[in-house]
């Protein structure tokens, strides 16, 4: 098992038992591919969800430019939605997990096919 897999192993974990979630394997793989190098990273392979700059980079990086959303489609209140759903007091919130989540709160499943 390369590395790669076996966080998704820690991925599937954290959607079933942090998030009430069953998750597709083809998209939960395919998010995680698309996160790069960062989820090797320490630092970068979880999100912040308490820092302006990082809730800034989801916003405008992932959701605006990954996935085409707009402003118009409540960024805000679905990254808030989805860190409900993760777990507020949750410190460590997995990026492919978290993006994963966001790609289902906004039906944009069809970016990773």
């Amino acid at each position: 098992m390369n590395a790669r897999e076996k966080l998704i192993v820690k991925y599937v974990n954290d959607l079933k038992e942090k998030c009430n979630v069953n998750p597709d394997m083809e998209l939960l793989k395919k998010v995680t591919v698309g996160c790069g190098p960062s989820i090797y990273n320490s630092d970068s392979s979880t999100v912040a969800v308490t820092s302006e700059s990082e809730l800034s980079i989801l916003r405008n990086k992932f959701l605006i430019k990954k996935l085409g959303l707009s402003d118009e489609d409540k960024l805000d209140q679905g990254i808030q939605a989805v860190i409900e759903q993760y777990g507020r007091s949750n410190r460590h919130k997995y990026r492919a997990v978290f993006y994963y989540l966001l790609v289902l709160h906004f039906g944009k499943e069809s970016v990773y096919q």
